[in-house]
């Protein structure tokens, strides 16, 4: 935790804060974590995050992290915030790098919503090409590869000596996976999106067959982990879709981001909603990032296309139910207007990169 954090300059005062209460979040502190904070606490929203909510939480002294879902239209399953607080606490200790968990709240009269409250960890959660590029190729590329390595880290914790054993269930993963997104599509479902069922039949058609289950993280990427000063990964971020299934979703996922040489709403004048880090100089290709995963955790990589078509329709339906809120007027931040026109790309690649899959 960090000790002696001035407030952030940028800080809001506690009426400015949609979604937290600075003084309800401190009572509520006081006691359930006697001694914890050592005065009136402020709090801002952590631009970047474009699905459950972050804020940075101080007292002048010392600052934490504070996770609660979205406000407004919230996906059933897709928010938990017992989940990201459970995995978190377990990992805790392993060779996977996380924030120390300190409390999970459920009373929804706090907030009005679930949350928990964490350590605040420091470091850089890179998300454009733009960030990287002064860090240069040679570190640039370290960067990136020891996000491979801490995958393999994740994907070799026991789930049972962690305590995960019955996190989910790894069964039939992927068929319930691809029923869970075909519903949160349909309750998302605004406006005719054209490719979009083809492409989840597809997938349903093609559906291989799964490894050894691991815990799977369920949006790894670089910018949700956070890289220190040194350029090792300080923490693993943003657990809310984590479970235990096919290790290989998250590396399918790790490639589609690794394809993107560039936002598809570059040049509109708003914030990105997607990680595009490739376009940096000494950005590894992702077909050596699927190398170094198969040698080091020994896995068949064989069908790695289909995960990854599979990430571009996950995304699609998670950029879908965002562009959703939006029309609802329920989200907080810049550049939500512009993310429905990024659904089709999505649709277009997935159904590409299976296309692929068949002629080799």
């Amino acid at each position: 935790m960090s000790k002696g954090t001035p407030p952030p300059q940028d800080a809001a005062p506690p009426e400015a804060t949609p979604g937290l209460d600075p003084e309800r979040l401190r009572a509520h502190l006081d006691q359930r974590l006697p001694g914890l904070t050592h005065g009136p606490l402020r709090a801002r929203l952590i631009e970047g995050g474009r699905s459950n909510l972050t804020y940075r939480v101080t007292d002048g002294t010392s600052s934490w992290v504070v996770r609660r879902p979205p406000l407004g239209h919230v996906l059933a399953t897709a928010h938990d915030m017992r989940r990201e607080y459970r995995v978190i606490s377990a990992l805790h200790g392993t060779p996977v790098p996380v924030p120390e968990a300190l409390l999970l709240c459920t009373d929804e009269s706090v907030l009005g919503a679930p949350f928990y409250v964490m350590e605040l960890v420091e470091g850089v959660p890179y998300r454009t090409a733009d960030q990287l590029r002064p860090l240069g190729a040679e570190r640039t590329r370290a960067v990136v590869l020891s996000l491979v390595d801490t995958l393999v880290e994740l994907h070799a914790v026991d789930p049972e000596a962690a305590g995960l054993g019955d996190f989910g269930r790894p069964e039939g993963f992927l068929d319930r996976q691809l029923r869970r997104w075909g519903k949160q599509l349909a309750a998302s479902r605004s406006r005719e999106l054209p490719g979009i069922d083809a492409l989840h039949d597809a997938l349903r058609r093609t559906l291989p067959g799964s490894p050894a289950p691991a815990v799977v993280h369920g949006d790894y990427r670089l910018d949700n982990v956070l890289v220190g000063a040194d350029d090792r990964i300080t923490a693993v971020l943003d657990w809310e879709m984590s479970t235990l299934g096919d290790p290989l979703t998250d590396l399918g996922l790790l490639v589609m981001y690794s394809e993107q040489r560039e936002s598809p709403l570059a040049g509109a004048g708003a914030p990105s909603p997607l990680a595009t880090t490739r376009g940096a100089p000494g950005h590894p290709e992702p077909a050596e990032l699927i190398e170094r995963y198969a040698a080091r955790s020994g896995r068949d990589v064989s069908r790695v296309a289909w995960y990854t078509a599979f990430a571009y329709f996950k995304i699609a339906v998670i950029l879908e139910g965002i562009h959703y809120r939006y029309t609802l007027g329920q989200t907080l931040g810049e550049g939500f207007d512009r993310i429905g026109a990024v659904v089709p790309h999505f649709i277009e690649h997935g159904h590409a990169t299976l296309s692929a899959l068949d002629e080799s």
